[in-house]
């Protein structure tokens, strides 16, 4: 979403961000908040992402900016869509606005990081998530039933709940089905359930599985989309961005999460590590970025890894 406020005095007079999907944009809802619109001639707009200078679900931001006779406009930072890209930036001054680019455009940058990187980078951003035991393992070799073996705890769980939410869709590999059959569903707190993306390249999962139940849209990547002599994480990358899936969190096993990592192909690593022991099992994956933050969630410990190489977004 893009936030937007209107200043005039010194003194916040309209805020606004985006409505849901072919709603109105930010700039619209902050000048619409406005209670006096004559004052706007003498106001300063603030937006976090370039206004939009192209007819899609709603019309151009810029028109209604210039219209309004804003005169000052202040950019966090471009918008990496090729319908805009600086296109919005040249009307404004076209039209006599004076236009600043780059106020907090670092924090602007990581707070628009989804739509940017889908935008630059033509892929999804991604986030790889698992839990580990205090010796190393991310499973066991073996299990008695067809469910989860949590090794993280429950808070640690609640949390994962609540970035399911925050993202378009979750991704698990045939094996972590078949192995747990988890429902990828968002339900410890409130909030949407992500698009479930299975990769069956084999189609062998039959629908009794429960990421094909009634609660949450889910797509079954086979080999009509993803090319098994091809790198897996490049493929995958490449199907969801024709998907249009602009994030997506990977919970999978070590094979699906270390050809992420092995490809490059990651923004994100947060990994949950438990004070308990498994002794023996599926080794983790082995991962190397900046670490970015340390927290303790009761008797876990949480790393956010940030993938270095992407330091651009």
């Amino acid at each position: 979403m893009v936030g937007c406020v209107i200043v005039f005095e010194n003194t916040i007079i309209g805020e606004g961000f985006t409505s849901p999907y072919g709603g109105a944009h930010a700039e619209v809802n902050a000048i619409n908040s406005v209670i006096d619109p004559r004052v706007l001639e003498k106001s300063t707009i603030y937006v976090t992402l370039e206004p939009c200078a192209h007819f899609g679900k709603t019309p151009p931001c810029c028109d209604l900016i210039i219209a309004n006779k804003i005169p000052r406009v202040v950019i966090g930072c471009m918008d990496e869509h090729e319908k805009v890209c600086g296109k919005g930036i040249s009307k404004l001054k076209a039209a006599g606005c004076d236009v600043i680019v780059g106020v907090l455009e670092k924090e602007c940058k990581i707070h628009h990081k989804r739509f940017l990187t889908y935008h630059s980078k033509k892929r999804p951003y991604i986030i790889l998530k698992w839990a580990q035991s205090k010796d190393g393992f991310i499973a066991p070799l073996s299990k008695s039933e067809i469910k989860p073996v949590w090794i993280s705890n429950t808070r640690s769980r609640q949390l994962t709940h609540q970035w399911r939410a925050q993202e378009q869709a979750i991704l698990v590999g045939a094996n972590t089905v078949a192995q747990d059959n988890p429902c990828l569903t968002t339900r410890q707190v409130e909030g949407k359930n992500p698009i479930r993306i299975i990769i069956d390249i084999k189609d062998t999962l039959t629908s009794s599985s429960q990421v094909f139940n009634s609660e949450a849209k889910t797509i079954k990547l086979t080999e009509t989309e993803i090319d098994p002599k091809k790198p897996l994480a490049s493929e995958v990358s490449n199907a969801l961005y024709a998907k249009k899936i602009t994030s997506v969190i990977i919970e999978g096993g070590l094979k699906t999460l270390q050809a992420f990592i092995n490809e490059g192909l990651w923004d994100e690593a947060r990994i949950f590590s438990s004070s308990d022991k498994l002794k023996e099992g599926i080794k983790k994956p082995q991962i190397k970025g900046k670490l970015t933050k340390e927290t303790r969630i009761e008797s876990d410990y949480l790393k956010i890894i940030l993938n270095d190489k992407h330091s651009d977004i």
